[in-house]
């Protein structure tokens, strides 16, 4: 048994070295990321070890494995088209999930109002209508594009560019929501219930708050990709 060489600090170890450079060059959700980071350190601490174990120095045996890995440059592609694809399905369901949520609050707000509150502001409810079924629309192409993500990825490769496509649905999705949320907290001017309304919309914004973030990380995830 080998042990590590003395250092300055854990950034001097270039197995430390190598496991940071690749993950400051991927993006995605972090939980796939970080699996996959621990994945490919322990295969080199794996190959670390084996090398140690014939008497072979700590520092050139974290040398000789991170040659057989290949520079992280060689492995970002193939690491950064899985977390892409992590982060489009990640969106896919955030938007599959939210939006009939903002469609249940638009629904509950309809029912606690009185007719004359809804006649006084008719406009308003067309417009809330039509700002449902765009994210409603988001929705089902982010679902779908869910679905062929998952099982369907074993028999159809996945286009190159659906992981974007998913970024802007879930984008278009999170601005209609973000729209409907303000329609909502306005309209508890015109309903008897107020509370619930103002209630409702902080919650619809609360949830194109979280469909846009994993849309724009998608997107930055796409434009990673894009050049390999």
């Amino acid at each position: 048994m080998s042990a590590a060489p003395s250092t300055d600090g854990p950034s001097e170890d270039p197995i430390e070295r190598y496991v940071a450079t690749l993950s400051a060059a991927l993006q995605g959700p972090a939980r796939d990321k970080a699996r996959l980071v621990e994945e490919i350190r322990d295969g080199l601490d794996d190959a670390v070890a084996a090398h140690t174990c014939e008497g072979v120095p700590y520092e050139r045996a974290a040398h000789a494995a991170i040659t057989e890995f290949g520079s992280p440059d060689n492995l970002v592609p193939s690491c950064q088209r899985e977390l892409t694809i992590a982060q489009a399905r990640h969106t896919a369901r955030a938007a599959a999930l939210a939006v009939p949520f903002a469609i249940a609050c638009w629904l509950v707000i309809r029912t606690a109002g009185d007719d004359r509150a809804w006649e006084l502001s008719r406009a308003t409810q067309l417009l809330t209508a039509h700002l449902v079924g765009v994210a409603a629309t988001a929705a089902a192409l982010a679902g779908a594009t869910w679905a062929a993500t998952g099982p369907l990825a074993r028999w159809l490769p996945t286009p190159p560019r659906l992981p974007l496509a998913v970024a802007w649905t879930g984008t278009a999705a999170s601005v209609a929501m973000a729209v409907t949320a303000l329609v909502l907290v306005t309209l508890s001017a015109a309903v008897t219930n107020w509370p619930l309304a103002v209630a409702a919309g902080l919650l619809a914004a609360a949830s194109h708050a979280v469909v846009a973030a994993s849309a724009r990380t998608c997107r930055q995830c796409a434009r990673l990709r894009a050049p390999s």
